[in-house]
């Protein structure tokens, strides 16, 4: 349930539509139901953040994990399930026939994301290599999955600076930025150097030896020398999706 469909109950209840009866079955699983010995699903959470509960797949049995987007499902019409597998995702789909896998960031989605929240606003998510498309992908649809509209540009690392260049105008456009990077890490303080619109930096564990996986783009991404650039953890795209999907949805609401 989110804000839209606790309105819309309260407006049925009010005009006689709904039962108190049956307005009471609908809230008996808030804030929370329980799943078995195993899980407490935050039931409530879309009306209190925007987005519903979403799944954590690493550490959960199949038998766990289906019965989560199941119950999700009924309460939220719509799931989200991170660092899927794709084991995970084919015992999910015997029991969800519309579920979808996004193999590139290990994503399984099921139901259909909401509408646009601004189709003339969007967020430009950049990856530095082709190998941290991955992340990428992760914040693109988990910014997708809440209404964001995305555009992608991949490939832009300062190794060759001048296919970043080449779409500054794009940059300059986007309401929020969501920057990947591994090696590193300078691409987020080049782009924070070129626009006038908040930075998600997003360092990943791309790199050799001595990039510590992750530790040194991290570093260098906390140390940025331009301002306006927020930091998430390593391969995070989840968390800069979330972030900067709430920086869009909030300047959205502004004439």
């Amino acid at each position: 349930m989110d804000a839209d469909d606790l309105n819309n109950l309260m407006v049925s209840v009010r005009d006689g539509l709904t039962s108190v009866d049956d307005a009471v079955v609908r809230f008996r699983a808030m804030p929370y139901e329980r799943v078995g010995g195993y899980a407490h699903l935050d039931t409530h959470r879309a009306v209190r953040t925007g987005l519903p509960e979403v799944v954590y797949c690493p550490g959960k049995t199949p038998e766990q994990l289906v019965e989560i987007i199941i119950r999700l499902r009924k309460t939220s019409g719509r799931v989200l399930a991170t660092r899927a597998s794709l084991a995970q995702f084919d015992f999910v789909k015997e029991r969800l026939s519309d579920a979808q896998f996004h193999d590139a960031a290990g994503l399984i989605t099921v139901g259909e994301p909401p509408n646009t929240i601004s189709p003339d606003r969007f967020v430009c998510v950049i990856s530095a290599g082709t190998g941290d498309i991955p992340v990428a992908e992760e914040a693109a649809l988990t910014l997708e999955w809440q209404g964001s509209r995305v555009v992608r540009m991949y490939d832009v690392g300062v190794a060759g600076i001048h296919r970043l260049l080449d779409q500054v105008r794009v940059l300059q456009q986007a309401n929020v930025l969501v920057v990947i990077a591994g090696m590193e890490g300078a691409l987020v303080s080049v782009v924070a150097g070129l626009v006038s619109r908040p930075v998600v930096a997003v360092p990943t564990s791309v790199g050799y030896g001595t990039s510590f996986g992750g530790v040194s783009a991290l570093l260098t991404m906390l140390n940025s020398c331009a301002g306006g650039v927020a930091v998430v953890n390593i391969d995070n795209g989840f968390g800069a999706g979330c972030f900067a999907h709430r920086i869009n949805a909030a300047a959205s609401t502004v004439p």
